[in-house]
Formats: structure tokens, C-alpha cells, sequence
């Protein structure tokens, strides 16, 4: 246990490449609080390029967060 309150976290293929299963700009976050709460989603960001798929995920990301602070 870190002592955290907020854990967050992204994965996804930014690209180049990917797969019929796995697309480039597909990108899955997880949010989770001290309280219990857990939120998940998946965003198909689409083939914009390496650079475009994480800047989106960055800011889609840095949204999740500050949601969540707004909340708390």
C-alpha cells in the first residue's frame, strides 16, 4: 500500500501497427479511489499517428483526474 488516494492508469496501442483485436488508438484507463470507487473505459482514439493517440490519452486522462477531484 502506497498511501495513495487516487490510483490512475492507461494502456492502449498508440501505434504504429496493431491489429483487427487489438486497433491502433485504442486506449483503455482505469481510475480508482480510497473509497472503493473503480471507473474503467475504453476510447478509440483511431489511427491519428503515435504522438496524436498519447496526447489524447494524456488529456482524456488528466480529465478522468480532475473529475474525480472535483467530486471529492
Amino acid at each position: 500500500d502506497l498511501g495513495g488516494d487516487i490510483a490512475l492508469s492507461i494502456t492502449g496501442i498508440a501505434g504504429p501497427g496493431g491489429s483487427d483485436h487489438k486497433p491502433e488508438g485504442r486506449v483503455c484507463f482505469g481510475l480508482a479511489l480510497s473509497g472503493g470507487a473503480v471507473t474503467s473505459e475504453t476510447i478509440e482514439f483511431g489511427a491519428k499517428g503515435r504522438d496524436a493517440v498519447r496526447i489524447a490519452a494524456r488529456d482524456h486522462a488528466m480529465g478522468m483526474l480532475l473529475e474525480a477531484l472535483k467530486q471529492n
